[in-house]
């Protein structure tokens, strides 16, 4: 108990402390006034258990937003390759979004380590169908979802968002529309650099080690690869999305969201591609960053309703 205790008075303090340094641009109040009154902005509800799979109970957190007003709901899946990496580390990157003022859900997935191909992918639709059943209970908008993710996490991000009940990853947790399980549609998907093309990158010149760390020995591991591809899932009238992604990316090819893009316009979903000029994988430099989420902000004030605009 006194664990979870500190764990959240630690995360509370690297949010407060983070947001001091945002630009006035980002948030409404200064970043001091802000700090001084986060802990009546914010609700949390942490180590929320949405399944339970290879013996493994998976767990999410629950940023509530304090506000009268309905807002978005953003559900962050953290990168790492699919093998290392937890929800509890990805605090920073949900900065923007608590300045937004935004409703937070932080989910943790089975690494490689645990579960090979196709679990995480599962885990994130499993995280996804617990936010639209338990929406009343923490005030969530389900017609204002968002989902987003760095790396992994970003490929996560658009399976969990592209994917619908008939594509056979919803297994663990299937809907029952007797108990008023409803279709999952998200309102928009925003990808950091995540791999589009698994299969590209298990063999050839585009040869990753944590993709083929995360297929393993499978006997079918190249059919595996394509299920959990994003580009199998290209369709119309998938929701937006946005992908950010540096033209000089060592890790993720570049030419990865770059087939996505091409694909999605093919279709007339709309969609952008941000580039990020000589950028690597993230750590793109706090110039870049602000600039890249400014992009972010206007697609998602162009296509998700009833956004807030931004303070000036």
């Amino acid at each position: 108990m006194m664990h979870n205790v500190t764990k959240w008075a630690t995360a509370l303090l690297i949010m407060v402390l983070s947001i001091s340094t945002i630009g006035k641009g980002w948030a409404q109040q200064s970043p001091l006034d802000w700090a001084a009154t986060a802990s009546d902005k914010y609700l949390v509800y942490p180590d929320q258990s949405y399944g339970f799979f290879s013996g493994t109970s998976l767990k999410l957190d629950v940023w509530q937003a304090q506000t009268k007003d309905p807002v978005p709901t953003v559900v962050y899946i953290h990168g790492g390759g699919w093998f290392f990496g937890d929800r509890t580390g990805a605090l920073p990157n949900l900065m923007p979004w608590f300045t937004r003022g935004w409703n937070v859900v932080n989910v943790e997935y089975r690494m490689s380590g645990t579960a090979l191909a196709p679990a995480a992918v599962e885990d994130a639709r499993c995280a996804l169908r617990w936010v639209y059943r338990n929406a009343n209970q923490f005030h969530l908008d389900t017609s204002r979802i968002i989902v987003t993710g760095h790396s992994a996490g970003g490929h996560l991000a658009l399976m969990a968002g592209m994917l619908s009940d008939a594509d056979g990853l919803d297994n663990n947790c299937p809907s029952d529309t007797a108990s008023g399980d409803v279709p999952i549609k998200v309102a928009a998907i925003v990808d950091w650099y995540g791999p589009t093309d698994v299969a590209d990158l298990i063999a050839g010149p585009d040869r990753k080690t944590y993709a083929v760390a995360w297929l393993g020995s499978l006997p079918d591991r190249s059919d595996v690869a394509k299920r959990v591809s994003p580009l199998t899932y290209v369709r119309a009238g998938l929701p937006p999305i946005i992908m950010i992604h540096g033209d000089s990316d060592p890790v993720v090819p570049y030419s990865q969201s770059q087939r996505l893009h091409a694909e999605l316009d093919k279709v007339k979903v709309p969609n952008e591609l941000y580039t990020v000029p000589h950028g690597g994988h993230g750590q793109f430099g706090a110039d870049a960053d602000v600039e890249a989420y400014r992009h972010v902000w206007e697609f998602l004030e162009r296509y998700v309703p009833s956004i807030p605009k931004r303070a000036n």
